[in-house]
């Protein structure tokens, strides 16, 4: 059982505010002194990193759809064991799901982790409405710990007051906190959502803005309180915790992790769990013109390649060098953005950036989602990753699609059960021993991945020179 003060963040929907209200308060906290472990309810990678940020400790994400409740709990307890606070942003609205019964909804997540909400309310042109809008959310499931509303984006003193009575009078949902409207966004957006950041300057400066501004908006001893008052965490059915990393000296095993302005989508897990396999981990850029240490595998996950795009085409001698080690059977895993950047090129603005060549395709960035939401794949084809047969769960946010008509000899070892992947519901582009899809997944969801890819360096670190096999993963 386990004692965690624990609150989460939720909207009606997405655009409420709960990123900003989260990222203020988890910084206020911190900067009182108290070790705050954040979180992002679903997959995404940017939120994530914001909140990392404003922690000063890296965030996990949370989703139902992704990991067993066993293994979600796990998690969360355990990554809460070296804090004093678990803070949750969650997702979209409160109650909404993958289906009509709200399944994987934020609202799911508070349930099974017994954590208290406070709803985020944009209050935008509503007054006695708000009142509502929250006793609607308060009865909607009875089981659900609605513990307190902030009431965001106020015009003045007089609105502030009205809406402030109504909900005191209509509802028992405590008002934890009243926010002014906020102009300009003090986090700039983009195609994905929040500006990467990696690349906004003024980045603690607003996470330090966010915590004034919280100060002075929000009743932060009361949500304390609120979060304190949660109820034990019953103990994860048949799940262990995790084991300690591995760190193997006397076989050691150098998997480069790609990790600067054009890639840098990781989940903390997925980087944990090659670890746990004895792997050590190097971070490499694809567009610095340092050169790479001796590697036995490399793992590019996805990014903001269109906007890196000059910079990667102009790294000759690192697209050259990433292709000629996947066509000497280096095991190279790719998602999304890493997947763009094996293509012979890749379209933004009309103009054609040239990328590594590993597969004959090119991709072009769009004004539209070209796909979106969580995924269901099928492993149809061996491969050093995923054995065949397996069927796992992952997710898809790219703007971009393959514009050139692909060759029929093209090996894929994914059939998308749900989502678009690369082509024609396929995806899991094989060549040697790389691996590239557009769907992102997260290792808690797939242990086998990660013992597969540690296992197929090993054997590319123990092969001839010039005579490396293409590796089948095991189940």
């Amino acid at each position: 059982m386990s004692a965690i003060p624990r609150l989460i963040l939720a909207g009606l929907s997405g655009g409420a505010g709960k990123t900003i209200l989260t990222l203020g308060l988890c910084r206020n906290l911190v900067d009182n002194g108290l070790t705050v472990k954040p979180f992002k309810k679903g997959p995404d990678y940017i939120d994530a990193a914001w909140l990392g940020l404003a922690a000063k400790r890296q965030a996990s994400n949370l989703d139902p759809f992704l990991m067993s409740p066993a293994k979600l709990l796990s998690l969360f307890t355990t990554e809460c064991a070296s804090a004093q606070f678990g803070l949750i942003e969650g997702n979209r609205g409160l109650f909404d799901g993958k289906d009509t019964s709200g399944s994987c909804s934020t609202a799911e997540l508070a349930k099974l982790l017994k954590a208290p909400v406070i709803l985020v309310l944009d209050c935008t042109k509503m007054t006695r409405t708000a009142a509502a809008v929250v006793l609607g959310c308060r009865h909607f499931d009875a089981q659900l710990n609605l513990a307190g509303v902030v009431l965001n984006r106020t015009a003045g003193k007089r609105h502030r007051t009205i809406v402030r009575q109504c909900v005191e009078k209509y509802t028992d949902v405590p008002v934890v906190g009243i926010l002014p409207k906020i102009a300009p966004d003090p986090i700039p957006e983009r195609h994905m959502g929040l500006i990467s950041d990696q690349e906004y300057l003024e980045a603690q400066k607003t996470l330090d803005l966010l915590a004034t501004i919280t100060a002075d908006c929000l009743d932060v001893p009361r949500i304390m309180d609120i979060a304190a008052g949660a109820p034990l965490i019953p103990a994860a059915k048949d799940e262990p915790q995790h084991p300690p990393l591995q760190h193997s000296k006397k076989d050691p095993v150098r998997i480069g992790v790609i990790r600067d302005a054009a890639l840098w989508f990781y989940y903390k897990e997925n980087l944990d769990e090659l670890r746990r396999q004895g792997v050590e981990l190097v971070e490499l850029s694809l567009l610095s013109p340092a050169a790479w240490p001796e590697i036995h595998g490399l793992y590019l996950g996805g990014g903001f390649p269109e906007t890196q795009a000059a910079m990667l085409s102009e790294n000759v001698t690192v697209r050259n060098l990433v292709r000629n080690l996947a066509n000497n059977g280096l095991p190279i895993y790719a998602e999304c953005g890493g997947f763009m950047y094996l293509g012979e090129s890749l379209v933004c603005n009309e103009i054609v950036f040239p990328m590594a060549g590993v597969f004959p395709l090119q991709t072009m960035l769009c004004t539209k989602p070209q796909g979106h939401g969580y995924t269901k794949a099928l492993v149809v084809l061996p491969n050093p990753y995923h054995p065949r047969g397996l069927e796992f769960a992952g997710h898809e946010f790219h703007y971009s699609k393959c514009i050139s008509p692909l060759a029929q000899d093209m090996s894929f070892a994914l059939e998308m059960q749900r989502g678009c992947g690369i082509d024609a519901r396929k995806d899991g582009l094989i060549h040697r021993n790389t691996f590239a899809c557009y769907t992102h997944l997260h290792a808690l969801g797939v242990p086998t991945w990660a013992k597969n890819f540690a296992i197929a360096a090993r054997r590319y670190k123990s092969s001839a020179q010039g005579a490396v096999p293409n590796f089948t993963a095991s189940s």
